[in-house]
C-alpha cells in the first residue's frame, strides 16, 4: 500500500488548497433605479438590465 515518503509541508499543502479561498462578488449599480446589484445580473427591484425592462414588475402586473 502506497504512503507518502515525507510529510507535507505546511506550504505545500496550503499552496495546493489557494484556489478555495472565497472572493466578494463584483457591484454596480442600476443605471435605472439606483439600487445595488450583482454586475451582470437583472435588477431585482425594477426588472431592467442594460437599460432595458426585462422582467415585468409588480405595478405592471
Amino acid at each position: 500500500m502506497a504512503h507518502p515518503k515525507r510529510k507535507t509541508s505546511k506550504a505545500k499543502k496550503r499552496s495546493r488548497r489557494s484556489h478555495h479561498a472565497l472572493y466578494y462578488k463584483t457591484t454596480s449599480v442600476c443605471s435605472y433605479c439606483g439600487e445595488t446589484i450583482i454586475s451582470h445580473r437583472v435588477c431585482s427591484e425594477c426588472g431592467h438590465y442594460n437599460g432595458r425592462p426585462v422582467l415585468k414588475s409588480a405595478d405592471e402586473a
